[in-house]
């Protein structure tokens, strides 16, 4: 009876979850992996993590040149600051169109009104 209680607590498609690195850790990786003296593998490799992972934050690294560490990994379900400034600008454009429209319904009517 123990082992079917066991078997319950295993997660069923055998994966292991998935792993979540704070900000700060990420960067510390990304700096030991460009110091030179180490590959990108031996520093995974000491951290415990995938090479590729380690591999695909020193590209996002190396693309934000320049940019805050907050844009370059801005976190679970955060918008880097230019796409949180794109989704504002969006649902302004939006809006003003719609007022746009009204306008012009309001012209036409009053124009209408005016003969």
């Amino acid at each position: 009876m123990a082992d079917k209680d066991a078997a319950r607590k295993e997660p069923r498609s055998g994966r292991q979850s998935r792993r979540r690195f704070s900000r700060e850790f990420k960067v510390e990786a990304v700096r030991l992996a460009s110091a030179g003296d180490r590959s990108v593998a031996d520093v995974a490799r000491e951290l415990g993590m995938n090479a590729e992972v380690l591999r695909s934050w020193k590209r996002r690294m190396n693309k934000g040149d320049g940019a805050a560490v907050a844009d370059v990994f801005p976190g679970n379900g955060k918008l880097t600051s230019q796409d949180e400034e794109l989704r504002r600008l969006r649902r302004e454009n939006a809006i003003l169109r719609e007022e746009r429209e009204i306008l012009k319904k309001a012209t036409a009517f009053f124009a209408r009104e005016s003969r």
